[in-house]
């Protein structure tokens, strides 16, 4: 493609000369500052709110919006244009008209041929520019980007809306009401939720899912989905999973893996010290989203201690990107690693019963310098689970 009609399409995503539609500031932690030697990496589930954040860096920055280039790999007028020489050519494009040194926000670039490697020789030989791309595959953008940009990328996770997010844009909603709609920042105000959800489900597994792992057909990565959504909180056997839907059992491992790469589900592993032991046990899954999950699920019914639970566990896995079980003769919900030390989490949607207080006994049997046990109830997850919040990345103030 020409670099005249690529500027075109930048100009339709930059908004050089007026300013974005206003937005919910995300509350993500993000580095003090963009440099020209790292690449800033911003990926997460399809429709989360990759692309607003990469608007709202510009002014958390202060950089200067008509020195910086924004442009959507997603965009059906770049069909036939998705390889490396676009990228230069457009960057070079919009230096000869703005000078150098600029800013590119360069969004879903997972579908460029040839990215990384033209990436890393401007970060290895850096002329001023600042590059921030975002992707909806945490394969794509962790693994491979990993060994072709090793030490020269900050990756940060965005996920749908938080309580606090949500509540920016529905101030009186009750707890209840979030974790049946959920954070998806095109769904929380939008009167047709149900159907947009599942449209966003079906894209997932269709563009970010099955082209992956090059099934030949959705059907079995929707089951598979509706599978790990249907059982959230349980453990989850590959070898039972593969036989409920007629899989060889790595294919489906490798689905699993597809569907937490494209943050559609994500894992909580056993917790143990020892690594093998971490490997020998089940994951448990969680979706992505509680509203999504409720939308594409037909008998979730409306148990509100298993929202919470999910729930909970986004609100830890934003806050400690680490999260385990653990079960010995009881169960705990979850363990992370706070001030240093594992600490046991309990969820409950109102009075914690002894099946609680048992599981966080039996932790601190198991691991004696464990941290004293946190329960979650519904009144101090709309508190945002103060007691877990030191020790915890905050975001940053907007400089």
């Amino acid at each position: 493609m020409e670099p005249g009609p690529l500027l075109e399409i930048a100009r339709d995503w930059s908004f050089w000369e007026s300013a974005p539609p206003p937005s919910v500031p995300r509350r993500v932690a993000l580095p003090r500052e963009l440099r020209p030697e790292m690449v800033l990496v911003v990926q997460g589930v399809r429709r989360c709110g990759k692309s607003t954040l990469l608007e709202q860096l510009i002014d958390r920055y202060e950089f200067d919006r008509a020195r910086c280039l924004f442009i959507n790999f997603e965009d059906p007028r770049l069909a036939q244009s998705l390889s490396h020489e676009t990228l230069e050519s457009l960057v070079d494009a919009f230096e000869r008209d703005r000078g150098p040194g600029a800013t590119y926000f360069l969004d879903e670039i997972q579908w460029v041929d040839g990215w990384q490697r033209w990436l890393r020789t401007q970060v290895d030989r850096p002329k001023g520019r600042r590059f921030v791309v975002t992707g909806s595959s945490a394969h794509l953008l962790s693994g491979e980007l990993g060994s072709t940009l090793t030490g020269r990328h900050h990756t940060v996770e965005l996920f749908p809306f938080d309580l606090a997010e949500y509540r920016v844009l529905r101030p009186r909603a009750a707890l209840e009401e979030y974790l049946d709609q959920g954070g998806f920042p095109a769904a929380v105000q939008a009167p047709d939720r149900e159907t947009l959800l599942r449209t966003l489900f079906t894209d997932i597994i269709e563009r970010d899912v099955r082209e992956r792992v090059g099934a030949r057909s959705t059907q079995p990565l929707r089951q598979l989905a509706q599978m790990i959504f249907e059982s959230a909180g349980s453990e989850m056997s590959s070898r039972r999973v593969a036989s409920a839907l007629g899989l060889a059992v790595d294919t489906a491992g490798g689905y699993i893996d597809a569907i937490e790469n494209a943050y559609l589900a994500l894992s909580c592993s056993f917790f143990a010290w020892s690594m093998r032991r971490r490997l020998v046990r089940h994951r448990k899954y969680y979706a992505v989203d509680t509203g999504l999950r409720r939308a594409v699920v037909t008998a979730t019914g409306a148990d509100r201690g298993k929202q919470l639970e999910a729930a909970t566990f986004l609100l830890l896995r934003r806050r400690f990107k680490e999260v385990h079980y653990w079960r010995g003769e009881a169960e705990v919900d979850f363990v992370v690693s706070h001030g240093g030390v594992p600490t046991p989490v309990q969820v409950t949607w109102s009075t914690p019963t002894d099946r609680h207080e048992r599981g966080i006994d039996g932790f601190h049997a198991a691991h004696p310098t464990a941290g004293e046990g946190v329960i979650v109830t519904r009144e101090s997850f709309e508190q945002g689970v103060p007691e877990l919040q030191s020790g915890s990345t905050p975001p940053p103030e907007p400089r």
